[in-house]
């Protein structure tokens, strides 16, 4: 009877140890998450399609933009991906961002309803 106490109590000890574990490593992943926002220059649902696209890089796991307001709202792991990355990216399919400017090019063979004015 002693043994079978014994191994219910380890048992019981043993699960509450990992569900702790768990509980500890999942709160120190949400942690690295981070979130900012960015202006990127755009016009209408097309821009917000290619923009979106261009920002979901390895590490990025939302990424949203407003035609309205011009703002990309990025949700990403700063371990893994570097905001610079994204934005370079985004400038690289032809729309300007608030650090990187666009390809005169690129910019250009945009749809003519996605070609917003430039500074």
């Amino acid at each position: 009877m002693k043994s079978l106490k014994f191994i219910i109590t380890a048992v019981i000890a043993m699960v509450l140890g990992v569900n702790s574990f768990a509980q500890m490593h999942h709160h120190s992943k949400m942690a690295a998450i981070k979130s900012e926002t960015f202006k990127v220059w755009g016009n209408c649902e097309t821009c917000e399609a290619r923009i979106e696209k261009a920002a979901k890089i390895d590490g990025v796991s939302k990424a949203k933009w407003n035609d309205k307001t011009k703002l990309l709202t990025l949700v990403y792991d700063p371990s893994i991906v570097k905001t610079d990355d994204v934005l370079k990216k985004i400038a690289f399919v032809g729309h300007d961002t608030e650090k990187f400017k666009a390809d005169n090019k690129t910019y250009k063979s945009l749809p003519g309803c996605c070609q917003y004015d430039r500074k």
